[in-house]
């Protein structure tokens, strides 16, 4: 009623210039968040020049999960690993082989979905086999390549987990268990499904349509961000069109600038055709990529404990799958040289973890428990390994003040007669101190003339039961250099 006075109204007067005051202070907030906000273009320039999160640097160790209606059939042969098994109908003989002799000759690939039960699976325990085993994020596959969404997706219609088998939000069950043990929540999603037929559409056009990228790849990747806030996107099949067709850089702009996980999210490099080991977040390069020397761009070591495949594969032997030891030289050689190992496990379709996974996890949480200082929250020594052992590994705490940091030597063999000789530590007398971590004992030192070190072992047998049982040992030094 008061913008119906008179210019003199007090009233009127009044009430326009506070509505003036609010229209100013609206626009000064306004401006102050866009100043004071990042603006990422959807250029690689400005995309690569966004800072890593923190927390995935400290982390250094991830659960990859690779489940989806492929761990029915869950066979591997050929090179085809059990999570390609329908690329597999179609191009190699021993699968069409096996499908055809132990389903007939009309199971279609899709029939497979009424077997994904997962009737005995438990995601809060599966959350704490992963946090048991020193993991601090995990990264659940949405979508593979065969399509099958892993949520209820609204544009995955009847090719989901909810209108199908097991009918739940398997992506939702496994987020809230893992984000409740404490543990960072990551989601894999591929860009391309292998028989989409709009996908298939648009590669036909050499990908001068996007319908597929309209209508599923970018409303899919919207909603798993706004729906359930992963921390970490890990992007895979790309390799098939440039990052134009898939409007990779356009997502990861909107993910930076506007997402509820604009802060803390990661990503990896498997953006487009090309775009691999040069563009996104931390570099992945290949499958199993362990380079074994420093690359100071962060990046992350993806392998499995079954080495022929990442889903689950009932046809595999014992010595399919990495041993501890292996497991510890990946961590440590990883670790050294500025990586994260993300560890992937194959569930079965019931939804259990089968022992041998198990037994790896453990044994890695067993080993992490005692040594995680030379691990968790550490950065790349001026030396990543030691060449006058072979075996040995260096890491180093953050410390701000170089002669305060602990650097540590990971040592994967026990030294010959006891005595440990290394090249790269400087050491001195009354500075310089050695021990072994999980236990109270400092260790002996003789600074050798020629520079290294050469660190006395106690005795096998009188170690500490924990410290005897393990397969590789940590040696904490500070005071060199």
């Amino acid at each position: 009623l008061c913008y119906r006075c008179t210019q003199q109204d007090y009233c009127c007067v009044v009430m326009k210039t506070s509505a003036v005051l609010v229209v100013l202070l609206s626009l000064l907030l306004a401006t102050t968040v866009v100043v004071d906000a990042q603006n990422y273009k959807p250029t690689w320039e400005s995309l690569d020049a966004r800072p890593l999160p923190q927390w995935y640097d400290d982390s250094k160790f991830g659960i990859f999960i690779h489940w989806g209606v492929f761990s029915v059939p869950s066979y591997t042969c050929g090179g085809v690993a059990a999570e390609w098994y329908w690329y597999g109908l179609e191009t190699t003989e021993c699968i069409k082989e096996f499908h055809t002799k132990t389903y007939g000759p009309n199971f279609q690939y899709q029939d497979f979905a009424n077997s994904f039960s997962a009737a005995l699976f438990n995601a809060t325990e599966w959350a704490e086999i992963f946090r048991n085993s020193g993991a601090k994020y995990v990264v659940l596959t949405s979508k593979h390549h065969e399509g099958f969404t892993n949520w209820p997706s609204n544009v995955s219609w009847n090719w989901n987990s909810m209108d199908l088998h097991p009918h739940q939000d398997n992506v939702g069950l496994v987020t809230k268990a893992v984000r409740q043990a404490g543990l960072h929540m990551g989601l894999y999603h591929s860009l391309f499904e292998w028989y989409n037929p709009l996908y298939l559409a648009d590669k036909a056009n050499k990908a001068s349509t996007q319908v597929y990228v309209d209508t599923i790849l970018t409303p899919e990747l919207h909603d798993i961000v706004n729906t359930y806030h992963p921390e970490v996107i890990w992007s895979d099949g790309d390799w098939e069109q440039s990052d134009t067709y898939w409007k990779s850089k356009e997502f990861l702009a909107w993910l930076y600038n506007s997402s509820p996980v604009r802060d803390t999210v990661v990503v990896n490099d498997r953006w487009g055709a090309g775009d691999t080991c040069k563009h996104g977040g931390f570099y992945t390069c290949s499958d199993r990529y362990n380079p074994g020397k420093l690359l100071v761009h962060k990046w992350e070591n993806a392998l499995t404990v079954d080495k022929r495949t990442w889903g689950y594969a009932r046809n595999s032997k014992l010595d399919d799958f990495l041993s501890i030891q292996e497991l510890l030289f990946e961590l440590a050689s990883t670790v050294s040289c500025n990586g994260n190992m993300l560890l992937n496990v194959g569930p079965t379709p019931e939804g259990t973890i089968t022992p041998i996974y198990q037994e790896r996890l453990a044994q890695l949480g067993s080993w992490l428990k005692i040594n995680g200082k030379a691990i968790y929250n550490t950065t790349y020594w001026r030396a990543q390994n030691d060449s006058a052992s072979g075996t040995v590994w260096y890491t180093s705490s953050k410390d701000s003040r170089a002669d305060q940091r602990t650097i540590y030597a990971i040592v994967l063999q026990w030294p010959s007669n006891n005595v440990l000789s290394l090249i790269h530590p400087k050491a001195s007398a009354g500075t310089s101190k050695f021990m072994l971590l999980g236990t109270d004992i400092t260790l002996k030192f003789q600074s050798n003339l020629s520079g290294g070190v050469k660190i006395e072992f106690p005795g096998f047998n009188t170690l500490p039961s924990n410290i005897a049982s393990q397969t590789a040992w940590v040696v904490a030094m500070t005071g060199v250099q």
